[in-house]
């Protein structure tokens, strides 16, 4: 199988799945207990902590454990809203966001929050100047750095400086950004940023917060006063160290792998422009993730395609939802004004570390096939 789904989630690293046999085998107490074998555990959890922190440029006592990407959207998205409740009750969210902020978003307006939605530019970048329009009743702005589906990087420095202005606190989802270009939680001024484990080659079930400038933050699980009083619960050690240790990996090779990243996109557009003189690449004129391309190959329904692609031994992933037999275009290229028809024929690739020159040159050979098998299914709908 060609894996080229990385964006959804990556291979375990060697060294993580070491890591977390080890502690798995040798660490047993609970990191809140006093006695030894609890602070070995304690130990572990704070030797991730500074490793998850030196990957983003932040504090570790800014890093709050929880258990992925979707949870650490809602904390920072609901928590920092919820803390400022007697205040503010309205929030923004870019229209590009991950489906679990705007999840997080539908639990605050059933609280009662307002909610305005950002537009975006045809190639998919945030129109910032739909910020200098926030109210000042705005608590949280959200602005992921880099998009899910198109690999699109955000203005988040510059977003994070408009709602400043107004008062509000920025929530920034870089769950797609971490370990694929350099992450500076400091330079971009975010006052909460997320991330994952899965999607840097370290274990599912383990993610972080990273809570800047003691922004206030009202904690969704409570009862406890695990990790400092900001997410209640016994914490997950070796999905932890798992984390830290993917972390520490992907900082050390973070310019020769982006490097690398790179030069496999090239070839990929390459060969997706071979296979499809009028494939579209979506997002292609502005700064994007080394490794995402999103393409549309018109009258190649998503989902034909990707069991075409599948039945050849080529994993990607759908750039339309479907039910039922039928196809919704992603709302993400909706936002951006791409045409309903060539929507539904957009196709997600994702290139990662275990990517090889090898694998594409293999790609190149089978996806014409593909593509035209895909369009001799049926006309796009």
């Amino acid at each position: 199988m060609i894996y080229l789904d990385h964006n959804a989630s990556t291979p375990v690293r060697p060294e993580v799945r070491d890591a977390m046999r080890a502690c798995l085998d040798e660490v047993h107490g609970n990191a809140s207990s006093l006695h030894r074998e609890g602070q070995r555990a304690r130990a572990a959890v704070e030797r991730a902590r500074e490793q998850v922190a030196a990957l983003v440029n932040a504090r570790p006592s800014e890093v709050v454990f929880v258990s992925g990407g979707t949870e650490g959207d809602h904390l920072g998205l609901v928590g920092g809203a919820w803390a400022r409740r007697e205040q503010r009750r309205r929030i923004a969210i870019s229209a590009i966001e991950h489906h679990a902020v705007h999840g997080a978003a539908e639990v605050l307006g059933e609280l009662g929050f307002t909610i305005d939605h950002l537009p975006v530019t045809v190639e998919g970048v945030l129109d910032l100047a739909a910020l200098d329009r926030l109210s000042d009743q705005t608590a949280m702005v959200a602005v992921m750095l880099a998009n899910n589906e198109t690999g699109v990087l955000q203005p988040v420095a510059e977003a994070a400086a408009r709602a400043h202005r107004v008062g509000a606190h920025l929530l920034c989802d870089a769950v797609q950004a971490v370990g694929k270009v350099a992450v500076d939680a400091a330079a971009l001024d975010a006052d909460f940023l997320v991330l994952s484990g899965h999607k840097i080659g370290g274990p599912k079930g383990a993610g972080a917060l990273v809570q800047r400038n003691r922004a206030p933050l009202a904690p969704l699980f409570r009862g406890s006063g695990h990790e400092a009083g900001r997410r209640g619960g016994t914490e997950n050690v070796p999905g932890i160290v798992g984390l830290g240790v993917a972390a520490a990996c992907a900082s050390g090779e973070l310019a020769a792998e982006g490097a690398r990243l790179a030069a496999l996109r090239a070839q990929l557009e390459g060969a997706i422009c071979a296979a499809a003189a009028d494939a579209v690449i979506h997002g292609a004129a502005v700064a994007r993730l080394p490794n995402t391309v999103n393409a549309s190959f018109p009258e190649a329904r998503s989902d034909r395609l990707l069991m075409a692609l599948d039945a050849r031994g080529v994993a990607v992933s759908a750039g339309a939802a479907c039910a039922s037999g039928a196809v919704e275009p992603s709302p993400v290229l909706s936002a951006m004004g791409v045409p309903r028809e060539l929507a539904v024929c957009a196709v997600r690739f994702s290139i990662g570390r275990t990517t090889t020159t090898e694998d594409l040159s293999r790609l190149a050979t089978l996806l014409p096939d593909a593509v035209a098998a895909a369009r001799g299914a049926g006309v796009a709908s």
